[in-house]
């Protein structure tokens, strides 16, 4: 009868999956540098620059249109839009360079800057 497995295949899988893992934890964590503020525009204009270390609630209003934005635990997130779809509402909340969330029908871009200097153009989860 032949063995399917011996002791050099399951040295070889476990190192094979270990280093996947490793590629995986630095790819998703390298790189990524922590904002320290977000900036919002409306419509290509810039609105305010806020501290991601204030925890606040930002309130937009607009020409019958409402943005409410909130900071909490360094994190910033769209708490209500009056937009029809609400996919801005639904998205993640944002804390590392260059994350952005977009309302388009409000035309509000909010996007987390920092002072230091990242490798990376963007994050994407």
């Amino acid at each position: 009868m032949k063995k399917r497995f011996g002791k050099n295949d399951v040295i070889f899988i476990s190192f094979l999956i270990l280093f996947c893992v490793g590629v995986c934890v630095a790819v998703y964590k390298g790189g990524a540098v922590e904002g320290s503020n977000i900036s919002i525009t409306i419509d290509g204009a810039e609105y305010g620059t806020y501290s991601l270390l204030e925890e606040q609630i930002i309130t937009i209003e607009q020409e019958g249109h409402i943005n409410i934005i909130e900071i909490k635990d360094g994190e910033a997130f769209m708490k209500e839009a009056s937009c029809p779809d609400q996919l801005c509402v639904d998205q993640n909340e944002i804390s590392f360079d260059k994350e952005s969330i977009i309302c388009l029908p409000n035309k509000v871009v909010i996007t987390v800057t920092s002072d230091m200097e990242s490798d990376l153009d963007g994050i994407v989860r």
